[in-house]
């Protein structure tokens, strides 16, 4: 049975390497990834995760394909990707000396078409960040595309009070999750 994993992030085929897997195909699924009118984290991540495995499912037929999506919340407030400095900045200015959630998804479609999901929630805690922090961080370039602006994996670990939950989840691939779903499908690295 073959593997695709509905996602261009190096980070997520890094995580699955740890555990032993290797897919066969990578497909991104290029989708919108707007917030629906009243959308929840929780959902948000779920419909995002559940689109992306769908629609390379339909492209990949006979193959079990994996997707994913990563929410940093704050409340009900989705924080989007940085894609620009101000947005990383922002960000940070919100997160910082406070606790967010970090939300993410993965779904499987098997070959049949069944889809499986499981969910990773952590809570992150960031020290209270100085002007001069958000400077350094910025100066990094880390956060450039990632949810909250900031990669956990990179110089923002750095000032992380505390972390709840799943650290691969935070990166963008829950391993145990993950590894529970890819079991389930009976896919074996």
């Amino acid at each position: 049975m073959r593997l695709v994993l509905a996602s261009a992030s190096p980070r997520r085929l890094d995580l699955l390497a740890r555990l032993g897997v290797v897919p066969d195909a990578v497909d991104p699924a290029d989708i919108d990834e707007a917030v629906t009118a009243g959308e929840i984290p929780r959902e948000h991540a779920r419909r995002l995760a559940r689109e992306k495995a769908q629609l390379v499912a339909a492209r990949q037929p006979g193959t079990i394909v994996l997707g994913a999506d990563t929410v940093v919340a704050v409340g009900r407030r989705i924080l989007p990707k940085a894609e620009d400095e101000a947005t990383a900045r922002a960000c940070l200015a919100l997160l910082s000396g406070r606790r967010h959630r970090v939300l993410t998804a993965v779904a499987l479609v098997h070959a049949n078409g069944t889809l499986r999901e499981r969910m990773s929630e952590s809570v992150v805690t960031f020290q209270r960040l100085t002007p001069a922090d958000i400077d350094w961080l910025i100066g990094r370039g880390d956060w450039r595309g990632k949810a909250g602006g900031y990669a956990i994996q990179g110089a923002a670990e750095a000032f992380v009070r505390a972390l709840s939950g799943s650290f691969s989840g935070v990166v963008g691939l829950p391993l145990n999750e993950t590894r529970l779903l890819l079991a389930a499908a009976g896919w074996r690295a």
